[in-house]
């Protein structure tokens, strides 16, 4: 693998315009020729003559967990080692914002997918983006247009290979509106439909496939477990349909989402069982890495005072604007910003800020968690693969 070696739990910031999971979308498009596409990344020169390409994302596959896949994906290793380079995800590195990213070409920023929950503006509900039935409407709620759109204007034939399940969701929409949308379970259906899809056009081609499997796997078991490895086995018998199946004129850019980091049970803080904690607190969104706290007027001098006490060393706490301020979420539209908290933790290490009360009691038995700024959450690949 190429790439400097960084600290897994050392703080990185995203390359968004041209090493980021928002540029990969608009170079694929430069590389089929749509009008009016950056090349951020570069990909022409080896891609030159592709006129058809596969973008597979497989959710919790970060750089810093390849070599713990290594022994069970040898292929993806091997295509680590001499066709990949490390991007990052946006912030926060958690899957919807990366998949509206994705598929827009923005950062979180611009397109208001802005975590994985977040208050809806001027209530006290919570959104989750992977439960989101249409309430907001996700025109509304998400209204860049996407790369997928995009490319359809300009000619392109354009699929999206994902879960059944997933077809017609609000962050379905928000994400991928625009491409032929197609359902698929399981490798072998996903590497089917895709390979089908890349060699049914006569012209400019893309197709997006999403695979799942390996985040679940993590997030119940924890990064280089028994599930997670046969997990990494299934991406490789992925990675080998797919690379085999390619057509000539085609090529494969296979990415990730974020990574994962191992929480230990003792590095768990429980926001509902310490009062300090929910003090002036209203609304908690976000996740456990990433917190948005929703506060009571004038509160918010006291909850940042409070957290960073109870939470010192093993967490940033700091206001709206100053996590607006240090560009982790690119420029932040103003119909946007109150969905971010008034209060933003990010943790820090392997911690964790879990709500047992309040949220779904599986949430905090996780045992591997994402959301933060570390390399370990925020670095992923790029594989770049001719047919």
């Amino acid at each position: 693998m190429t790439g400097p070696a960084v600290d897994p739990l050392a703080p990185v910031a995203p390359r968004y315009g041209g090493g980021s999971l928002a540029d990969v979308l608009p170079s694929a498009l430069a590389v089929l020729g749509v009008p009016g596409a950056a090349d951020l990344l570069g990909l022409a020169p080896r891609l030159a003559g592709v006129r058809r390409i596969a973008v597979l994302l497989v959710d919790g596959l970060g750089w810093y967990q390849i070599p713990a896949a290594t022994p069970y994906a040898p292929t993806l290793a091997g295509l680590a080692a001499t066709v990949g380079t490390p991007l990052t995800s946006g912030f926060p590195s958690t899957t919807p914002t990366s998949l509206v990213t994705l598929g827009t070409g923005v950062a979180a920023g611009a397109h208001g997918v802005l975590g994985f929950k977040v208050r809806v503006p001027n209530t006290d509900r919570v959104l989750s983006h992977i439960e989101w039935a249409g309430d907001p409407e996700p025109l509304r709620w998400q209204p860049v247009p996407t790369q997928y759109e995009r490319a359809r204007a300009a000619g392109v034939a354009v699929t999206v290979v994902s879960r059944p399940e997933y077809g017609g969701s609000g962050l379905t929409l928000a994400a991928n509106r625009g491409g032929d949308y197609r359902g698929a379970s399981g490798v072998d259906a996903l590497a089917g439909q895709m390979l089908a899809a890349l060699a049914a056009g006569a012209g400019p081609t893309l197709v997006s496939g999403y695979h799942p499997d390996l985040d679940r796997h993590g997030h119940l078991s924890g990064v280089d477990s028994v599930p997670w490895r046969l997990a990494a086995a299934e991406v490789d018998r992925l990675l080998v349909r797919l690379v085999d199946g390619l057509p000539p004129d085609a090529a494969l850019l296979a990415t990730a989402d974020h990574g994962q980091l191992n929480v230990p049970a003792g590095h768990r803080i429980d926001l509902d069982t310490d009062p300090r904690l929910r003090a002036g607190v209203r609304v908690v969104a976000g996740e456990p890495r990433v917190r948005y706290l929703h506060v009571e007027p004038g509160a918010t001098a006291d909850v940042v005072a409070a957290w960073s006490a109870v939470l010192d060393g093993v967490a940033w706490v700091t206001t709206r604007d100053e996590a607006v301020a240090t560009g982790w979420f690119g420029p932040v539209a103003e119909e946007h910003l109150q969905r971010i908290g008034d209060v933003v933790v990010v943790c820090r290490d392997t911690y964790a800020v879990v709500a047992t009360r309040s949220e779904k009691p599986m949430e905090s038995r996780l045992v591997a968690y994402h959301g933060a700024d570390t390399a370990a959450e925020m670095t992923i690949p790029l594989l770049t693969i001719r047919g």
